[in-house]
């Protein structure tokens, strides 16, 4: 039997180098239903699905940040950045889209954190940008938007860094999410839209015209559509204090947080589900030690030691 014959058939399509600096993730991508459905329908408009990829990033205003009316200081901050937005769409974070926007990294979330996004993803609508940088930049769009973003740990955020201006409010609520490389705004623009959708978000990014005025349409409906909130986090505490007193289920004067949540659980309570995510999110823990993620990203300087070696000019 020959070799050719043992080799184990292809999952997948092929996926560039310059598309990710993981093996890994172009493996798996390959195989990946949401990815392979962004890149074929990108290449039906466009010989250089690559090289959009590199030039465009994408920007998920989640619906933290439409109760908490960021929407436009987001935008403010995308055009101080010089990023210019292209296309513009509303989206809504269902159970089955949350898993898969973050399949390869959800292994980390521990079943408190589970609960609790269930709790308040669903419970507005959100907002996707797909924007442009104006000027060449020497890694992907996304590498920079992300790096531009801050982390996720609300005490290493850093002035100047939008989730910093938007509240530095607790690990699960911090108001947007990017996808990391080329490759992931491919898939995450397949997670969230259909065909029809996606195919108008991408002949707008690829006129390239600037979509601000419509971003801000879409940010007045989703306004309308939802309630303001305070995010803060001890008057929510109150008010869970003070929803357990009504129901009778009392609990010490200096009962913490946490205490509180596991007594209104107990009970059967019905809380308000955003105080239950404002406090659950600071007082419960939301990653499991010792565990990394299935996939993950890379930095800026990762992506330009990754670029010099697929293009062969080694630093």
């Amino acid at each position: 039997m020959t070799l050719a014959r043992l080799a184990e058939p292809p999952h997948g399509i092929p996926v560039s180098p310059l598309m990710t600096c993981h093996a890994a993730k172009r493996r798996l991508y390959g195989a990946d239903t949401y990815f392979q459905e962004g890149h074929g329908q990108l290449a039906a408009l466009t010989d250089d699905v690559t090289g959009f990829a590199h030039r465009h990033a994408a920007l998920l205003l989640k619906p933290d940040a439409v109760v908490a009316r960021r929407l436009e200081a987001a935008v403010d901050w995308l055009s101080a950045r010089g990023f210019r937005i292209v296309a513009a769409a509303v989206t809504r974070l269902t159970r089955t889209m949350i898993r898969s926007l973050w399949y390869f990294q959800w292994n980390l979330a521990t079943p408190h954190r589970r609960r609790l996004a269930a709790l308040f993803l669903e419970d507005a609508d959100a907002l996707v940008l797909l924007v442009r940088p104006a000027h060449d930049l020497d890694v992907p769009a996304s590498v920079e938007l992300t790096r531009l973003k801050g982390p996720t740990d609300p005490d290493a955020r850093r002035p100047g860094q939008l989730r910093h201006l938007l509240g530095r409010y607790s690990y699960l609520l911090n108001l947007v999410h990017t996808p990391d490389e080329p490759a992931d705004v491919l898939r995450e623009l397949a997670v969230h839209f259909d065909d029809t959708a996606r195919e108008r978000l991408f002949r707008s990014a690829l006129a390239g015209e600037d979509r601000t005025a419509e971003a801000l349409e879409l940010t007045g409906r989703l306004y309308a559509a939802t309630k303001p909130r305070s995010l803060d986090f001890e008057p929510a505490v109150e008010r869970l204090r003070d929803a357990l007193a009504r129901h009778g289920a009392t609990t010490a004067p200096t009962a913490g947080p946490r205490l509180l949540l596991e007594t209104a659980w107990e009970h059967g309570i019905d809380l308000d589900p955003w105080d239950t995510v404002i406090v659950g999110s600071k007082v419960l823990p939301m990653r499991q030690p010792g565990r990394t993620p299935v996939l993950d990203g890379a930095d800026a300087d990762s992506w330009r030691r990754h670029l010099d070696t697929v293009r062969g000019t080694p630093r």
